[in-house]
């Protein structure tokens, strides 16, 4: 490494505190993505410069693996993690990294059991994590997985955007099966729960809806059109479509290029919250069917400068949750006619 050399030998004429300044600030300068959403070109410099190596002390870029599918659906993460992946990417489950407790899927896990995912996937709290999806699907659930290592305090978060445009732009791949990693200490951290909407505070919003003097926060829904208005099934068995009342429906696929799966440019996200109604000066809660996709809508929502991180919140438990426990008689489940 010429550039580090240049720095250790202009070191010998500089006070010991400047010196170190300028290493760090070499060092910061290595690994540094410029904002959420990274593109392959700059996730693939960047680890050039800051490989996940095991016995590196300095901080790393990890690319870490989200790919995650409907129960409907036959393929598995897993198994199109093992076809073709980022070289010495690491996987993260989302139907294990869970609040097994809960009945509902996905629920956020405890800040214990976080830790402990972290500690056996080999990150380190001064890493800096690159979440992406499947080539297959796109952007689908890498938003969930960084949204949780966000909101459980892990500085450096960042999605790729994405994964089928690393593959067709030629960028380096690896197959076969996971290889062991080095487990590291990772500190138990606090959930920060101003991020997160619960059922109780979900169904304040919707009782409230047309009621003079309401706070007039907003609902997203990023399900498909079909299930929120109540004419198609949920992909989960005996589970009841509709929507809650109030909610505007943003199918997380319009947020999206039709044909790479990648997050629409800032202006076009723009004009599409613009053009559905949404007022980036209200509160705004996104939901889906178990608080994955909602994340979807609520990265593009941060893209587009829609409202701040503290009016914006993920409903965790989503329709999953509401359509199990909302009590028929408050007519909280709404079906177009």
């Amino acid at each position: 490494m010429a550039t580090l050399a240049i720095f250790r030998s202009a070191g010998a004429s500089l006070p010991r505190q400047s010196f170190q300044k300028c290493q760090m600030a070499f060092i910061q300068s290595r690994r540094n993505l410029s904002s959420y959403l990274v593109t392959p070109k700059e996730l693939a410099e960047a680890l050039k410069k800051s490989p996940p190596s095991p016995i590196s002390p300095e901080p790393r870029v990890i690319p870490l693996c989200a790919a995650w599918f409907l129960p409907n659906d036959e393929r598995k993460g897993i198994e199109v993690f093992r076809e073709k992946r980022i070289p010495k990417a690491r996987f993260f489950d989302l139907d294990k990294v869970i609040d097994k407790r809960s009945p509902y899927p996905h629920m956020l896990p405890s800040p214990k059991t976080f830790a402990e995912a972290m500690s056996s996937l080999g990150i380190r709290k001064d890493d800096t994590v690159v979440v992406y999806d499947s080539k297959e699907l796109g952007i689908f659930s890498a938003p969930r997985v960084g949204w949780t290592l966000r909101i459980f305090g892990h500085p450096k978060v960042h999605i790729l955007n994405n994964f089928r445009l690393w593959v067709e732009e030629g960028y380096p791949t690896e197959s076969g099966e996971l290889y062991n990693v080095e487990c590291n200490p990772y500190p138990i951290p606090q959930l920060d729960e101003s991020k997160v909407a619960t059922f109780e505070q979900v169904r304040e919003v919707a009782l409230d809806y047309n009621k003079e003097g309401a706070e007039g926060v907003q609902i997203i829904d990023a399900r498909p059109n079909g299930r929120f208005t109540g004419k198609d099934p949920e992909p989960r068995e005996g589970l009841s479509s509709g929507h809650m009342p109030g909610s505007i429906n943003i199918p997380f696929t319009a947020v999206l290029d039709p044909k790479t799966r990648a997050f629409l440019p800032k202006e076009q996200l723009r004009k599409l919250f613009e053009e559905k109604g949404v007022d980036p000066s209200k509160p705004i809660i996104s939901t889906c069917g178990t608080g994955v996709t909602a994340v979807v809508i609520d990265t593009a929502l941060e893209e587009a400068g829609y409202g701040t991180p503290e009016t914006r919140r993920v409903y965790d438990g989503s329709w999953t949750e509401w359509a199990q426990r909302v009590n028929p008689s408050d007519s909280l489940i709404r079906k177009d006619e």
